[in-house]
C-alpha cells in the first residue's frame, strides 16, 4: 500500500523514527540498521515500507532499501513470526548472519534474538530453507563464520550484539581472516 516514505526526519526512539511527509508526522518502526545510515534529526530521509493493517490499527515499518523489506516480509510469512519479532530479528542479525544461520542449519544463532527461543529458531530455519535465495560463494561463507566467532569474543567481552554486530560491519572486506586480527579490529570500533 505504502511503498516508501521520503521526508525529514523529526523525531528518533529506541525503535522508531517519525518521519515528517507534506506537515503530516509519520511514526515507522525500524531495525536498528536504519539507525546506521540516519544522518540525524533535521535531515531527509527515504525508508523502504510496509504497512500492517489490524483491525486495532495500522502500523507502518520501515527499512533501508527494498531488500530489507523483503527479508521482513519474507519472515511475516512464518507462521507464529509477528511484525515485532521479524524486527527484532532484523535489528540483532545481518542478513549474512540469517542466510548462514539457514544454510548451515543453525539455529542456535537465532536463538541470540530477544524473544526467540530453540524451538522457534529450529522453525525459522526450517521455513525459511526454501524462502531464501542462498548465494553466498564458499570464501564469503567462511568470511561469516569468522565473523560469528568475532561476535562470540565480543559478545564475550560485555558488548551486546547490536554493539558487536557494528563493529564487525566497521572491519573492512579485504581485511585478514585470522580470528585475533579481526577481532582486534572489531575492538577498534569502540575506541
Amino acid at each position: 500500500m505504502i511503498a516508501f516514505i521520503q521526508g525529514q526526519l523529526v523525531q528518533q526512539g529506541s525503535d522508531h523514527v517519525v518521519v515528517q511527509v507534506g506537515g503530516i508526522g509519520l511514526h515507522v518502526f525500524v531495525p536498528r540498521t536504519v539507525f546506521d545510515v540516519l544522518d540525524g534529526i533535521g535531515h531527509g530521509v527515504r525508508l523502504s515500507t510496509h504497512l500492517a493493517v489490524r483491525e486495532d490499527g495500522m502500523t507502518l515499518y520501515g527499512f533501508v532499501d527494498d531488500d530489507e523489506k523483503r527479508v521482513f516480509e519474507t519472515l511475516l510469512s512464518i507462521s507464529g513470526i509477528g511484525p515485532k519479532l521479524a524486527l527484532s530479528i532484523l535489528s540483532t542479525l545481518t542478513f549474512s548472519q540469517l542466510q548462514q544461520a539457514v544454510s548451515h542449519d543453525e539455529a542456535d544463532l537465532l536463538t541470540r534474538v530477544p524473544g526467540v527461543g530453540k524451538k522457534t529458531a529450529q522453525k525459522i530455519v526450517f521455513e525459511l530453507k526454501d524462502k531464501l535465495k542462498i548465494s553466498a560463494p564458499a570464501e564469503l561463507a567462511g568470511l561469516v563464520d569468522i565473523d560469528s566467532d568475532v561476535l562470540d569474543a565480543l559478545v564475550g567481552l560485555g558488548y551486546s550484539i547490536v554493539e558487536a554486530q557494528a563493529a564487525i560491519q566497521s572491519i573492512p572486506r579485504d581485511a585478514s581472516k585470522d580470528l585475533e586480527q579481526r577481532v582486534l579490529l572489531a575492538l577498534g570500533y569502540f575506541a
